[in-house]
């Protein structure tokens, strides 16, 4: 059986650096070729200590989707539940920050150096991904890792009002990692709605690409939907990654302790040949 293509649930519109840098909204409906998935920052201002990452090896570092295996691919787009979703607001302080770092892709907040950030799609899943490496103080990293580490307790269950998709109940689990780096905190963040709050989510994809036949998001509603989002931050010496993954429905098994193992790889890979070239 044809899957439907991973553009159905990916922005039409051209992904700009600024997209993935901050997650700003795509214009729905609005047609566009790939764009290259890939920006880096140089540090401003400078880290302390010589071992600080450069721009350009914060992009070496950074996955590719031989790093990830078929079928992942360079990102074709932001997917329509950025805005669509995770835009949201809740009463609960720790919620809405978790909220606003997710939305905005910054789970250990801003960055202070050099960083490097890139995206790949999954067609076969229609899932999402959006890597990055970057450079901060250590002791900033584990604050941050120690605050995510509290979620499951202080935001396990809590309601969100979107920007276009109704209310969400949100549920948030711990993510069990790989034993790699010098601190780590994964999450797993779930939101369910009626998919007729969605619908708008789904239109420009009908309107751009055309019906195949399946119904759309018509043929479903009032069922429940939900999107799934795990959320993972490693530090590595003086640096760290962060992943978020996510997808209408089930995610791809595997992919997020895949990409993380394979990123902290590559990332220490570049700090040691930095070393023998110093």
């Amino acid at each position: 059986m044809h899957r439907p293509p991973a553009a159905r649930l990916l922005s039409a519109c051209v992904l700009c650096t600024a997209a993935l840098l901050t997650a700003s909204a795509c214009t729905p409906g609005q047609s566009g070729r790939a764009a290259d998935a890939m920006a880096t920052r140089s540090a401003a201002p400078a880290l302390s200590g010589s071992g600080a990452l450069t721009a350009a090896q914060a992009q070496t570092a950074l996955l590719t989707p031989a790093d990830l295996g078929a079928p992942w691919v360079p990102t074709q787009g932001a997917a329509t539940w950025r805005d669509g979703v995770l835009k949201a607001r809740t009463d609960v302080p720790d919620c809405q920050r978790l909220l606003d770092a997710v939305y905005a892709d910054q789970p250990l907040g801003a960055p202070t150096g050099t960083y490097a950030v890139t995206g790949f799609d999954d067609g076969d899943d229609s899932a999402q991904l959006r890597y990055q490496v970057l450079s901060r103080l250590p002791a900033d990293v584990d604050r941050s890792l120690a605050w995510l580490r509290t979620l499951p307790q202080t935001c396990g269950r809590f309601s969100a009002t979107t920007t276009r998709s109704g209310v969400q109940e949100v549920q948030v689990t711990g993510l069990d990692l790989p034993d790699v780096g010098d601190g780590r905190q994964g999450l797993r963040i779930t939101f369910t709605g009626q998919s007729n709050t969605m619908s708008d989510s789904y239109d420009s994809y009908d309107d751009y690409y055309g019906s195949e036949g399946d119904g759309g998001a018509e043929g479903n509603q009032g069922d429940a939907t939900t999107l799934t989002l795990e959320v993972a931050a490693v530090r590595v010496g003086g640096d760290a990654i962060t992943l978020t993954e996510g997808a209408l429905g089930a995610l791809p098994p595997n992919a997020t302790a895949h990409a993380i193992q394979s990123g902290v790889q590559r990332l220490t890979d570049v700090h040691r040949r930095a070393r023998a070239q110093a």
